[in-house]
């Protein structure tokens, strides 16, 4: 028997036959790689904390800016459209007059066994004996009610004018001072303005007179004797008894101006004040966006001067008896629905309805069609949607949009027919696509009057952050610089900013259209080249002959594989796009109006440029 060697064995060895770290030289080497492993453990989670805290501030990011504030500024008031359809249906319903002076509808009420009516509580009073009030909602008008709000139709009442009128015109400036001094003592009928509103009047006031020693806290009450001058004042019938009872205070306290005072109703009075031809404007509502563009553009910048309330007062005949109270949807019906009382409420007689209302320029129409009939552009019918449109947009205009589709089935608005059917009776190709596609919705329509139309401007935008935290001081920036603008909430990743086409106005902008035409990119692309690189292929490997010509085939492809996408993209520029555009476009199968306006830059091109240059990729590892 062989002996044993005694030598140490070495049972694990490397390729090189070298014997693994023994005793200490092991436990070094295992610590050494705990210590590594550790270091490498803790910078994967410092990689992994850093990435989540970098994510989460992404998500904050785009939650911050997809949210927020904006201050929207139209070319037309969207309330303002709304607000005059419903007046004009008010208008012209069957047995309705209107007059922009209620002491003539008061007495054309009291006067009709049919009539019923709606005026400032002021001219109720002055002809209480003759009239009766109606309850809205089982609530009466009185004192009460309305300083309670408990009364569904109280409201403020409004004095406009600028701190540069003021400035110029002291027989102005000491009215206006005289009439905030004496508001709790409001002429009879009206109510007197709220603490909140009653301060914002003072507060106007003391800025536009800057210069008088006024301690903090106080309110000058300015002795109005022999104040001379000239003031003009305009606007709401409602204001009217107010203001000829201030100035007959004035003039018995040596108030020496001359005061020239016209009732032509809110909306006339705003509008001439914004054109400089008053000093003060009279208002039963509060200024409209449009009408503060208007003073702006002229120069003007218009304070409120909130100085007294008023129950807006629903009047009716006292041989009405039946007619005691109504609520807010009998009173909508009443006003712009029924024409008989039975029509309201079948116990009542089938007598004609006999209206009597303030004028389109009054501020009380506007105040009760805001509050009884709430009118609201996007719930307009698509007859008045149309009519909207016709009436703020150019013919040209109209027919573009009406030969894209149409707004009628049965009926043109812009086109004529002879015009109509001779356009659609062009080849498949060149006709209008309004000529087969369905009339547009109302939603559509609505989509419409709003980009042509009313045409929102988004002029400043907030993040979420300070929407939440700095709500208070984003309102007072905007009423500093944005008077006429409206405050909203706006949420920028909507479903319409995935289902809306793309579009010039950024607020109807959406990637459909994008959305659209990458997938179909990516079903052109597959259809070209996926059948096409299978098919070489599967040609080259087990088909082809291994000669000189295919093999100097397979080095190009290889080589085609390697080129940089820049050069398929200039070259699908000059084939596709150019060479083909008669194909690319469509004018070869009568899809474009004539070949001068076909364009090759289409999904077609842009499906069979990525076609080419995954073609060698997909016949090299198919």
């Amino acid at each position: 028997m062989d002996e044993l060697n005694n030598q140490p064995q070495h049972y694990f060895q490397d390729d090189n036959d070298q014997a693994y770290p023994q005793g200490d030289a092991a436990k070094s080497q295992i610590d050494s790689r705990h210590r590594k492993g550790f270091i490498w453990r803790i910078l994967f989670m410092a990689a992994l904390m850093t990435a989540i805290v970098v994510l989460v501030a992404l998500m904050f990011s785009i939650a911050n800016d997809s949210f927020g504030y904006v201050v929207v500024i139209s070319k037309i008031d969207p309330e303002r459209l709304a607000l005059n359809v419903i007046n004009e249906r008010l208008l012209t319903m069957p047995n309705t007059q209107s007059s922009e002076d209620d002491t003539a509808l008061a007495k054309a009420i009291a006067a009709d066994p049919q009539g019923i009516g709606f005026f400032g509580s002021a001219t109720y009073e002055q002809n209480r004996d003759a009239l009766k009030p109606v309850a809205v909602d089982g609530i009466t008008p009185d004192r009460e009610t309305a300083v309670s709000q408990e009364y569904p139709l109280t409201r403020p009442l409004y004095l406009y004018t600028t701190a540069d009128i003021l400035a110029e015109n002291q027989a102005a400036d000491v009215f206006l001072n005289y009439l905030i001094t004496h508001a709790p003592e409001t002429a009879d009928g009206y109510l007197p303005a709220s603490e909140s509103d009653l301060a914002q009047a003072q507060q106007n006031w003391l800025q536009a007179n800057p210069a008088l020693p006024i301690p903090p806290g106080t309110w000058p009450a300015i002795n109005p004797a022999g104040i001379d001058g000239r003031l003009t004042i305009s606007g709401s019938s409602t204001l009217a008894p107010l203001i000829e009872q201030t100035a007959t205070q004035l003039e018995e306290a040596g108030f020496a101006a001359e005061i020239h005072h016209e009732v032509v109703g809110s909306t006339a009075g705003l509008e001439a004040f914004c054109r400089g031809d008053v000093d003060i404007a009279t208002a039963s509502r509060p200024i409209q966006s449009d009408e503060i563009e208007l003073c702006r553009e002229n120069g003007r910048f218009p304070q409120a001067y909130p100085i007294a309330a008023d129950a807006l007062t629903v009047v009716a005949n006292p041989a009405l008896t039946f007619l005691d109270n109504l609520s807010r949807e009998e009173l909508a019906q009443l006003f712009a629905e029924a024409e008989t009382w039975q029509e309201i409420n079948p116990a009542w007689p089938a007598a004609p309805i006999h209206r009597y209302l303030p004028g389109a320029d009054s501020g009380t129409l506007d105040f009760f069609a805001r509050q009884i009939l709430q009118p609201e552009l996007a719930a307009l019918p698509t007859d008045d949607l149309v009519r909207l449109l016709a009436a703020n947009i150019s013919v040209g205009r109209g027919r573009a949009l009406e030969r894209e589709q149409r707004f009628y089935q049965d009926k043109l608005v812009f086109d004529n027919p002879a015009a109509w059917n001779e356009a659609c009776s062009q080849p498949k190709g060149a006709r209008p696509s309004g000529c087969t596609a369905p009339p547009r919705t109302q939603a559509e329509i609505y989509d419409l009057v709003v980009q042509e139309v009313v045409q929102p401007d988004v002029v400043e935008t907030f993040p979420l952050y300070d929407t939440l935290l700095k709500r208070e001081s984003i309102q007072r920036q905007m009423a500093a610089e944005y008077p006429n603008g409206a405050l909203q909430f706006r949420s920028w990743l909507t479903t319409s900013f995935i289902t809306d086409p793309q579009s010039s106005t950024p607020e109807a902008a959406g990637v459909r259209t994008a959305i659209l035409g990458s997938l179909w990119v990516i079903v052109i692309t597959i259809l070209f080249s996926f059948p096409v690189g299978v098919g070489a292929a599967v040609y080259l490997e087990e088909y082809a002959a291994d000669n000189k010509l295919n093999r100097i085939l397979q080095t190009n492809i290889n080589n085609l594989a390697g080129v940089p996408s820049i050069i398929y993209g200039m070259l699908g520029l000059v084939i596709f796009v150019r060479a083909l555009e008669i194909i690319t476009s469509g004018a070869l199968f009568g899809l474009v109006d004539s070949t001068a306006s076909a364009n090759g830059r289409t999904i077609l091109s842009a499906g069979f440029t990525l076609g080419l240059l995954i073609l060698p990729l997909i016949i090299i590892n198919a």
